[in-house]
């Protein structure tokens, strides 16, 4: 009996923290949804409505990132091989930023197709290509995020991702309240707000992995391996800079 309690212990401290990261994750669009709702223009509403629905649809085809990188982990994890560990974490957070980075790139004809494929309202048109030409800029860090989303829960920690969506919603609410109301913004202002959320949460998750890499039980040859890891991250991210910043002609 006190072992099949120590297992349903262990079984909600995993789950409770998931069902509530999963109940947060529609919130960044209802948010969005309820500070456009009372700015009073219904083509506001229509936008953020299809914007999300874009996003949501190219996020959920890349909905591996989490759930391959958690499986493979939590195998790596019960092994106790802490350097596959790490690998499956560059490794998914490599192929999550270089999607990423080629959404960025390839903008216009994804702008141009979605909203073909929404079926977008002409009143809406506008303002649905203002918010997807701001809220791109975020598909690194959130193709990022479900890859750290899905490393930690496969490392038995589904309280920091939690943390993380928490937080996102926070600075949502704050940074697009405060740029629509105080500096009238209007729907840039929401989808400037979303950006930074996305881009902070993603930024918190990773110092969040870089801590848990130095906590892993078993952990050999710390400070030696803390540096390869670091060095792997720094050439993704450099190499994602260099892309955008790359001057086509």
């Amino acid at each position: 009996m006190m072992l099949n309690n120590s297992k349903n212990r262990e079984i909600l401290r995993l789950a409770i923290p998931s069902i509530i990261s999963n109940v947060t994750v529609p919130l960044l669009g209802l948010v969005d949804l309820s500070i456009v709702g009372h700015i009073g223009n219904e083509d506001y509403i229509s936008a953020i409505a299809v914007g999300s629905m874009i996003f949501n649809v190219m996020y959920w085809l890349l909905g591996f990132l989490r759930m391959g990188t958690s499986g493979m982990t939590s195998q790596a994890f019960g092994r106790e091989d802490t350097m596959e560990c790490i690998r499956i974490l560059v490794r998914s957070l490599t192929i999550g930023l270089a999607f990423g980075l080629l959404f960025i790139l390839t903008q216009s004809g994804l702008e141009w197709g979605l909203l073909r494929l929404m079926n977008t309202p002409e009143a809406s048109w506008e303002y649905v290509t203002i918010y997807f030409q701001i809220v791109i800029w975020g598909a690194p860090a959130m193709l990022g995020l479900y890859s750290l989303t899905g490393w930690f829960i496969g490392m038995q920690d589904t309280r920091t991702p939690m943390v993380v969506a928490i937080l996102q919603n926070l600075v949502n609410i704050l940074a697009s309240l405060s740029l629509v109301f105080v500096l009238g913004w209007g729907i840039a202002g929401v989808a400037a707000g979303t950006l930074l959320a996305q881009w902070i949460g993603f930024l918190v998750a990773l110092l969040g992995a870089w801590k848990r890499i130095h906590k892993v039980n078993g952990l050999q040859n710390k400070q030696g391996l803390a540096s390869e890891t670091w060095s792997r991250l720094v050439r993704v991210l450099s190499v994602k800079a260099a892309w955008i910043n790359f001057p086509c002609e």
